[in-house]
């Protein structure tokens, strides 16, 4: 009898999992008041997915998305950095515990004092993202793309309703830069411009998006290269400017634009599939971006905004979401568990707490072998071991050299590789980036890789992609 009754209770444990479906949200279907948050993948659930990217447009309120901590002045240097990264996992809003959270791959670069953007053969990428938001202000990213066709890097600003202003490296094509801006997620493919520079795989480029309430730029080495006036973008038809105009977050990406199950469109953006089997993948194990510099400075907000408080930003209505139905409070901007939202941020307070998520998303060291061995599906010698640190001498060190490996999510996170629909990607694709020192060989004297979830962008609203591919 107890082994029926064990039976039977796995059963019925096995059918309530299969019985779990996705409740999707869009324009016609908001999400219900038990999942009330709107992913800006279109699904909806509580925890994370109503911090940064929680769409107020599909929420079941926009009181559902938590407030956005706000803009303070920062200047990020991205030396041995990686293992002060905050996983997208197990972030729960604190922005005392991080100024930036990823998913995906990340490893120190001692040779450049870098951090590298990284994606393994058949993994969907990588996304940092800052966990503060920008409501007009200056940024810049000093910054090496990655190379090849279907590669894809991008330094974006992503609102919450789908805003963006982008920069976007395509592989194939390494000495343009295609700036491009959306507004609420609406494809407009006039949008974006090109920049020509030096190659951006060989040579870091000091890049700047100055984002004011009447305009933009967007400049290269201190060189203004593209200009954007409001004025430019008001729409006869819904009688609106549809210009960026709410709090963004930063975000820097590596992405598959080229990945085979892609959009037809999407993978011609790209400069083609991408190659898996390419040199990058055999040595040093995935293809990369490189990023030493993030320098951020933030505007006044504007004068007529409703203020009362410091802390945080938030829309204050649930069928408007223009820089005028933006609030700043003195909401805090965390959760307490992954049952909470902006409806009830307490939400199993007594079973989880700020410090035990702190404590959960501290880094697991483990040596580079046993990343190897675990995440066969990603690059074997990305975490190669190694017992000693190299000299680089004549530019000849190898990134595939570690000599160890931080890990701020599970291993079997590792091995996760998704690709995206061709609906989501035609939904999403601006802006993602990679990048390389340029030498064939290079060796990286100390590797820290961070590994989660997955992330996307095209030439299309990018933001999108990139969660999509990593979630």
């Amino acid at each position: 009898m107890t082994m029926i009754k064990t039976v039977a209770i796995l059963l019925a444990l096995v059918s309530n999992v299969l019985a779990i479906e996705t409740v999707i949200c869009n324009a016609t279907q908001s999400c219900p008041e038990e999942l009330p948050c709107c992913s800006q993948f279109g699904e909806c659930g509580t925890g994370s997915t109503c911090l940064g990217g929680c769409n107020p447009m599909f929420s079941f309120n926009a009181a559902a998305c938590m407030p956005m901590a706000i803009c303070q002045d920062s200047s990020t240097t991205f030396q041995n950095y990686s293992s002060r990264v905050a996983s997208h996992d197990t972030y729960l809003g604190n922005v005392s515990e991080a100024d930036w959270v990823y998913t995906g791959y990340l490893y120190d670069y001692d040779d450049e004092d870098s951090m590298l953007l990284a994606m393994p053969k058949y993994s969907a990428g990588t996304v940092l993202s800052s966990t503060r938001f920008m409501w007009y202000g200056k940024v810049s990213a000093r910054l090496k793309s990655s190379h090849l066709g279907g590669v894809v890097s991008s330094f974006i600003l992503f609102s919450n309703v789908q805003d963006e202003i982008d920069f976007e490296y395509v592989g194939a094509d390494l000495k343009t830069v295609q700036s491009n801006f959306y507004f609420e997620g609406i494809l407009n493919y006039n949008n974006s411009k090109n920049i020509s520079t030096t190659d951006t795989f060989e040579n870091y480029h000091d890049y700047e998006i100055d984002w004011h309430e009447d305009y933009i730029t967007w400049s290269v080495d201190g060189v203004v290269g593209r200009t954007l006036y409001k004025n430019q973008t008001y729409n006869e038809t819904s009688k609106r400017y549809e210009f960026p105009q709410t709090p963004s977050k930063v975000q820097l990406s590596l992405w598959p634009a080229g990945n085979a199950t892609n959009a037809p469109g999407t993978i011609a953006w790209a400069g083609g599939e991408i190659n898996w089997n390419a040199d990058d993948l055999k040595d040093p194990g995935y293809y990369y971006a490189s990023l030493q510099q993030v320098n951020i400075t933030c505007y006044d907000p504007p004068s007529y905004a409703p203020k009362n408080g410091t802390k945080s930003y938030q829309f204050i209505k649930s069928d408007s979401f223009l820089s005028e139905d933006v609030a700043i409070t003195d909401k805090d901007s965390f959760l307490y568990s992954d049952e909470g939202s902006g409806l009830d941020a307490e939400k199993g307070k007594n079973s989880s707490s700020i410090a035990s998520s702190s404590s959960s998303s501290s880094s697991t060291s483990l040596s580079s072998s046993s990343i190897s061995s675990s995440s066969s599906s990603s690059s074997s010698s990305s975490a190669s071991s190694s017992s000693s640190k190299s000299t680089s001498t004549s530019k000849t060190t190898d990134k595939s050299t570690a000599s160890s490996a931080t890990v701020q999510t599970t291993v079997a996170a590792a091995t996760k590789t998704t690709s995206l629909s061709s609906e989501q990607s035609t939904a999403f694709v601006q802006n993602i980036k990679s990048s390389s020192s340029g030498t064939s060989s290079k060796q990286q004297q100390t590797s820290t890789g961070t590994n989660g979830a997955n992330a996307i962008s095209v030439g299309i609203p990018l933001a999108g992609i990139l969660l999509s591919y990593l979630l």
